[in-house]
């Protein structure tokens, strides 16, 4: 019976936090491919899509992929959504234990918008000898609305020494795909995407994460999260 008790307690902690997170979420709109407005916490809508470079160019001009004109919905591509609080330090990951960046083209666009068709340019991510797994982003609002997506390169300061990794271009730490799990290796190459919010709400609040982010440049959150995931997982394992 204390078993029960203290579960319907726990249930009824995760209820009321899940119903308190979604009362702060004042933004209706989930679709990438929609405009919205929003204001600090509130859950935002964004896609990445996996494609060749050239598949982002329409006549020499990148659009969204959001637009009809790339017809990336019959060519060779890959898309991942994300719905990450507002003006939140957050780490996306992207599981390629059975995803291949390369096998799609090896590039990633973020997007979100359709009238506003905001964009990131391409960022490289694999070809068949290097894999770049750690990204951040960066989402530019003026009074609440997305005005751009850009990435934020780190000169290669997070490479760690060693025969898996490299610096690509002097702005991509890279790992050898040798290395990689999914390639016979022992190197998790998961992609992780740090996130952060610069610009303006609705209210004209201003957003906080990229500041925070930028003094958080030296470390990587992939790494930490890393880190906490194999202790975690390591004791969990002692159990069975």
């Amino acid at each position: 019976m204390a078993v029960l008790r203290i579960s319907i307690i726990a249930l009824t902690v995760l209820m009321l936090g899940w119903l308190a997170e979604s009362r702060s979420d004042t933004n209706s709109v989930f679709s990438p491919c929609s405009d919205a407005s929003i204001q600090r916490f509130d859950g935002f809508s964004f896609g990445i899509a996996f494609a060749a470079r050239t598949s982002f160019f329409h006549n020499n001009t990148e659009l969204s992929p959001c637009d009809s004109r790339l017809s990336l919905s019959s060519a060779n591509s890959q898309l991942a959504l994300f719905r990450p609080k507002v003006d939140e330090i957050s780490l996306l990951t992207i599981n390629t234990s059975n995803f291949y960046p390369d096998s799609y083209g090896g590039y990633m666009v973020a997007f979100a918008g359709r009238k506003y068709a905001a964009r990131s340019p391409p960022a490289f991510v694999a070809n068949s000898t290097y894999i770049v797994t750690s990204f951040t982003l960066v989402l530019e609002f003026k009074k609440g609305r997305l005005q751009n997506l850009y990435w934020k390169r780190d000169g290669c300061a997070s490479c760690s020494d060693g025969t898996s990794f490299v610096c690509l271009n002097n702005q991509d730490c890279a790992i050898r795909t040798s290395s990689c799990k999914n390639r016979g290796g022992s190197v998790d190459c998961s992609l992780g995407l740090q996130l952060a919010f610069s610009g303006t709400d609705k209210h004209d609040s201003v957003f906080n994460s990229w500041y925070e982010v930028k003094s958080l440049r030296q470390y990587s959150l992939y790494g930490l999260y890393s880190n906490l995931r194999d202790s975690l997982t390591s004791q969990y394992n002692k159990f069975f």
